[in-house]
């Protein structure tokens, strides 16, 4: 795995979401203590899919380069990655 950022909050709200430097893969982690969901949205901000995540569990994710990604609270914090 090649980081190609530095891991940042999660924006909170679909207006804040973040491509994460229009990369197909980011790596997710939830540095809470509650799950929480995770959502994924087109360029004009209608949700593609969600899913809840794990209370400290790291997830790497698969998307289109123009897909942005939120979560229901700031402990969730991405970065875009590149997997073999």
């Amino acid at each position: 795995m090649r980081l190609l950022g530095s891991e940042a909050a999660c924006g909170t709200s679909s207006g804040a979401a973040s491509t994460f430097g229009a990369v197909d893969d980011v790596r997710l982690v939830n540095s809470g203590s509650t799950n929480r969901l995770v959502t994924v949205t087109d360029s004009g901000g209608n949700t593609v899919a969600t899913f809840t995540l794990v209370a400290g569990e790291v997830s790497f994710l698969r998307k289109k380069r123009e897909e942005k990604v939120f979560a229901a609270h700031a402990e969730v914090l991405g970065v875009g990655v590149v997997t073999p």
